[in-house]
């Protein structure tokens, strides 16, 4: 059964990404000749063009997080089919099509972030409005990978013997070093195809092994903590070629290793689905599956936070527009899979213990299903720790450099602030001083809103492409439809996990839903206003050759 599920998933995928995602480039007007930021804007630092693979790496491993391993798993509690059927509708259908137009909008707007596509389509108030709505959202990633990051890696003095944090943390660190000296080689040595490729390879099994064997770095949760605080201010306010780019490429092969062992072991192994395919419509008090199910498997098949990627870094690299249907639109449906696999870890092999945390859960399923093929379980177990981790602590990164950009694009707006927080140390330390606030309620608690939060924010990045097609005069149903649903799901979701924080006591959540909340409608309220006026011609229509224009 879990062979046939994982065959009929990537046909599903791959014959999506072949029909729906060439058709959709076709009709949004993507031009392989058209020059792009990258190109015309090059400045080495944020601008720069890159090669299609080495970005694919980039932004998946960027946009993978946690999320697609946490959120199935978590979800799992209504039964494996309705979790499966999102998963894969939501990927191709929704997902893939918002990571997909938003990275195309950016490009056509000087990559330009998504608050300024809606400045210049919606208008400049539901620019602010929405910065502020972004960089909370970002604030929320950034606490609840931190967490999830630093719990990966902590060592516990009490069992010695239990090393896989330590060598998870070590590792990781070791990762860091190399992605700099891989970086600069490459690039001194203007490395590409084949030799930057097993450069790549020899350089991960070495610092692999040296972190598996000599993990040196034993440190609690609260010492992981500040070292991720460090190091993501780092990464935030670098260019992206001496880190980022290089670190991401590289996580990428542990990533697609991953994939490919787990589908491989699944094969191998053809274990039964041990779970049922429907529990409850509330398998626990307040947890409808209509809107929970949706919310909780998150970024399995729509995260808010991949607009802000594709518009934040990855738009700034894109070499040329072709690039961007590989780019935008497969890599979610690799994190599809990825979901896909996390579900059937859980389906197939269950919880290794009762309070297993889903990292745990995903190690052991994985771990298990690689064995069949000689992988030794325990090496096994940190290998998918570590590339947990990385899908955690490259969204991270890249989280933290968008809400840099972010907080930089609300100080613009407002000439007092501009002079306080104008600059990226400045916004970078702000950010980060704000999420290390929100740590002190823990993953735990910071997820479910995170979940609801990050689906609003990808509604909101699908109506503001919307509107931008519709000012183009290209069709917006395959944009529109998807960003109407998930306002219904975010938004009601939002709304039951607030009075269950208020009625808890833990106000500050309860109250940051409420602010969020109001935020989303009130830009609602000024997309709707916008397209109204659209269709009175109170806003200039555009082709594809007219400079982008502020609706007012």
């Amino acid at each position: 059964m879990a062979i046939l599920l994982l065959i009929l998933g990537l046909v599903l995928f791959i014959a999506a990404y072949v029909t729906y995602g060439a058709w959709l480039a076709k009709k949004w007007g993507i031009d392989p000749k058209r020059p792009t930021p990258a190109h015309t804007m090059r400045d080495g630092v944020d601008y720069d063009p890159t090669q299609p693979k080495v970005l694919l790496g980039h932004h998946f491993s960027s946009i993978a997080g946690a999320g697609p391993i946490t959120g199935p798993i978590l979800a799992a509690v209504f039964g494996w089919l309705p979790v499966y059927l999102w998963i894969i509708l939501g990927s191709i259908f929704v997902g893939g099509v918002h990571d997909f137009s938003a990275l195309f909008a950016s490009v056509r707007h000087k990559s330009k972030s998504i608050g300024e596509i809606i400045s210049a389509n919606i208008g400049k108030r539901a620019r602010i409005l929405f910065n502020l709505f972004a960089w909370l959202t970002l604030i929320l990633v950034v606490a609840a990978f931190t967490d999830i990051c630093a719990s990966t890696f902590a060592h516990n003095p009490q069992t010695p013997e239990v090393l896989n944090g330590a060598r998870s943390g070590t590792i990781s660190i070791l990762f860091i070093v190399l992605a700099i000296i891989y970086g600069l080689i490459t690039r001194k040595l203007n490395l590409s195809g084949i030799t930057s490729v097993l450069l790549g390879i020899v350089g991960l099994v070495v610092f692999i092994g040296l972190g598996y064997y000599f993990p040196v770095l034993k440190f609690s949760q609260a010492t992981w903590t500040y070292i991720m605080l460090v190091y993501i201010f780092a990464a935030s306010v670098l260019p992206v070629w001496f880190l980022l780019q290089p670190r991401d490429y590289l996580c990428s092969f542990l990533l697609y290793a991953m994939l490919a062992g787990g589908v491989a072991g699944l094969f191998i192994t053809n274990p039964s689905v041990n779970m049922p395919a429907f529990t409850s419509f509330m398998p626990a008090n307040g947890s409808y599956l209509f809107p929970i199910l949706f919310v909780t498997v998150a970024c399995g098949a729509i995260s808010g936070f991949h607009s802000l990627v594709s518009s934040g870094t990855t738009a700034k690299q894109v070499n040329n527009e072709k690039d961007m249907r590989l780019i935008g639109y497969g890599a979610m449906l690799i994190e599809g899979l990825v979901a896909v696999l996390a579900l059937m870890a859980i389906a197939c092999y269950g919880k290794p213990s009762e309070n297993a945390t889903p990292v745990q859960i995903f190690a052991n399923g994985i771990s298990s299903m690689i064995n069949s093929f000689g992988v030794p379980k325990d090496f096994g177990m940190v290998f998918v720790v570590l590339a947990f981790s990385s899908f955690a602590l490259t969204s991270l990164d890249t989280a933290t450099r968008i809400a840099r950009y972010m907080l930089q694009e609300l100080a613009d707006s407002v000439p007092s602030l501009k002079k306080v927080i104008g600059n990226k140390y400045a916004a970078t330390i702000i950010s980060i001083l704000a999420a290390w606030g929100l740590l002190q309620y823990g993953y735990t608690k910071i997820w479910p809103i995170f979940g609801s939060v990050n689906q609003l924010l990808g509604a909101l990045a699908l109506i503001a492409v919307s509107v931008w097609l519709l000012r183009r005069k290209k069709n917006s149903l395959f944009t529109g439809i998807p960003a109407v649903f998930m306002v219904c799901v975010a938004l009601s979701a939002l709304i039951i996990l607030m009075v269950q924080n208020l009625k808890a006591g833990n106000m500050v959540i309860g109250i940051l839903s409420l602010i969020i909340a109001l935020l989303a409608v009130a830009l609602v309220v000024e997309a709707i206003v916008a397209i109204s006026k659209l269709r009175k011609g109170k806003i200039e229509m555009l082709d594809d050759d007219t400079p982008e224009q502020a609706a007012g």
